[in-house]
C-alpha cells in the first residue's frame, strides 16, 4: 500500500503457481515434482500454508486500507471480518448458501499449518459448513492489505502430490481438502464484479 487511500487489486494469474506462506520452507515440497509439474514457486508476505494458483480456476482479490480508515480494526483476528461479510454477500449474490463468516479464533487441522485451506480462520466464510474463502493479512504502519481468494476448482490431489509428503499422507490430506472445502459453480467474472459491487 502506498497511501492513505483505500484499493482494491482483482489478481488474475497467468501461469501455474504453488505460493508459500511467509514462513514456509522449499522443503515442504517435493522438488521433483514441481519441476516434472512445470510449476513455479513463489513466496507471498502474509503467513498460512501453501496455495495452488491456477489460471481460470481460482478468484483472488486483494484489499488494502489505510491505518485510521473506518474498516481499521486493531484486533488482528476482528479485522478480517468486514472482509468475510464481503465475501459473502458477493457469494449470497450469485445463490451460493447459506453463507456464514467465522468471528472466532483459528480452527486448525492436521493438515492447516501446511496447507492454507485445510484451516478456519477469523473472518473466512464456510458454504453449507465447508471453507470456500480464504484469507490472509499483511499489516504494517502504514494500514493492512487483505489477500482473499475461492477456489473454483478444488484440484486437491494435484496440490498434494507436490508436497514432500508420503503417499498414505497425500492420500490423507487430499481426502481431508475434498471434504472441508467446497468449490463454488459461479463464473470467475460474475464473483469478481459480485464482490466490488458489494465494495463498502
Amino acid at each position: 500500500m502506498d497511501g492513505p487511500s483505500r484499493r482494491v487489486w482483482v489478481c488474475r494469474p497467468t501461469r501455474p503457481a504453488l505460493v508459500l506462506g511467509s514462513t514456509q520452507d522449499p522443503s515442504i515440497l517435493d522438488s521433483r515434482a514441481v519441476a516434472r509439474a512445470g510449476v513455479d514457486v513463489v513466496r507471498r508476505a502474509s503467513g498460512g500454508g501453501v496455495v495452488l494458483v491456477v489460471p481460470g480456476s481460482m478468484v483472488w482479490v486483494d484489499l488494502a486500507i489505510p491505518a485510521g480508515d473506518p474498516l481499521w480494526e486493531a484486533d488482528v483476528g476482528k479485522a478480517f471480518w468486514w472482509v468475510g461479510d464481503l465475501w459473502a454477500a458477493a457469494l449470497t449474490d450469485l445463490g451460493q448458501g447459506p453463507c456464514q463468516v467465522h468471528r472466532g479464533g483459528l480452527e486448525p487441522s492436521p493438515w492447516s499449518r501446511l496447507i492454507c485451506f485445510a484451516g478456519l480462520g477469523p473472518g473466512e466464510v464456510t458454504v453449507e459448513g465447508r471453507k470456500a474463502v480464504g484469507l490472509s493479512q499483511r499489516r504494517t504502519r502504514a494500514g493492512a492489505v487483505f489477500h482473499g481468494a475461492v477456489l473454483l476448482e478444488l484440484r486437491a490431489r494435484q496440490l498434494v502430490d507436490l508436497l514432500a509428503l508420503a503417499p498414505a499422507d497425500q492420500d490423507r490430506a487430499a481426502l481431508a481438502l475434498e471434504a472441508g472445502v467446497v468449490a463454488p459453480p459461479v463464473p470467475c467474472t460474475d464473483l469478481e464484479s459480485a464482490l466490488v459491487d458489494h465494495l463498502p
